[in-house]
């Protein structure tokens, strides 16, 4: 017995020491990948990147007269930098840690052409094409990344897969409007509850045009309106083209701001049937956009009660008991 278990002890250090020369982390042989993993390519030269994530989301970025932008949402702008801070991550991996040459171990380390945890292909301006796949991250901070008609897979430092987003919102700055609150002297909200115009006094107090003499105005719901409806950030930029099912020919709520020098609209149209995120247009810009349900729901929902302060509900005095005998 105590042979056989010596036994069973030698091959599992066999096996373990195995495992470790083949997997662990290893300069490449001279010659073979060594050196910039894409090559000697220049950021200047790439025009276009593609990427993927393992949820489905599908991005395009281009290079658009000298600047980034997403060409399906009508060349929407990237931020400036953003772009330029992940091309020279990309062009600066190194194929200096080598992982394994299997093929068979693509899918385990996440950077098999099928299943990965993102897929990036890039393009430059004589056409070739080079394509990335990030996979999944041993360590905090590293991750396994191959290049796509090669077998080796390497480690990295300095490139992970929250650099390579797949969503818009990653890449743009997602506020769509933004007027100073102190400059705006009105403004007017019409919905399928009404409309109704607010306007700052002398002393910048909001009043409320037609307001009744026994009505209270509730400044707060005021104040949360013009900070809504002046300060908009998207979901997503849905580009410049106007779509008949954005439903903003009758829009679901319109919101006018008025300042001393100019006058700024916002319509609110319909509802996406998938996430019910709302598709908004604002004068200030040429592009359509989304935004959340809650935000939009704000605006369309509002009625004249919720800009007052209603009287407490009287309260039944001790014995006061309603009904008949």
């Amino acid at each position: 017995m105590k042979k056989h278990i010596r036994i069973l002890a030698v091959v599992l250090t066999l096996q373990v020491v195995l495992i470790a020369v083949v997997f662990w982390p290893q300069p490449a042989a001279s010659g073979e990948g060594s050196g910039l993993l894409l090559g000697e390519i220049e950021a200047s030269n790439i025009v276009s990147l593609i990427i993927q994530d393992m949820d489905g989301n599908h991005l395009d970025l281009q290079r658009t007269t000298g600047k980034w932008a997403l060409p399906e949402a009508g060349d929407y702008p990237c931020q400036e930098d953003r772009v330029p801070e992940m091309l020279e991550k990309l062009i600066t991996l190194t194929a200096d840690r080598l992982i394994t040459r299997t093929e068979g171990s693509h899918k385990r380390l996440q950077v098999a052409s099928d299943d990965f945890q993102r897929r990036i292909e890039l393009e430059t301006a004589d056409g070739q094409n080079r394509v990335l796949y990030l996979g999944s991250s041993p360590t905090y901070g590293a991750t396994h990344i191959r290049l796509e008609g090669q077998d080796e897979t390497y480690l990295t430092n300095d490139l992970s897969v929250w650099d390579a987003n797949a969503t818009a919102t990653s890449w743009i700055d997602t506020n769509y409007l933004s007027v100073p609150q102190e400059d705006i002297t009105s403004v007017t909200l019409r919905n399928a509850n009404g409309e109704w115009t607010f306007e700052k006094d002398d002393e910048a107090n909001w009043l409320l045009v037609g307001l009744a003499q026994d009505e209270t105005l509730n400044t707060t719901a005021v104040d949360s309106l013009v900070r809504q409806a002046s300060s908009v950030t998207m979901l997503q930029p849905l580009g410049k083209d106007s779509v008949t099912a954005y439903g903003l020919d009758q829009p679901l709520a319109l919101v006018t701001l008025k300042t001393g020098i100019e006058t700024v609209t916002l319509q609110v149209g319909a509802a996406d049937p998938d996430d019910s995120s709302h598709v908004i247009k604002s004068s200030e810009s040429p592009y359509y956009v989304s935004i959340s349900e809650y935000n939009a729901n704000n605006l369309v929902d509002k009625a004249r009660d919720d800009f007052l302060t209603l009287p407490p509900t009287p309260t039944a005095e001790p014995g006061d008991e309603s009904g008949g005998s």
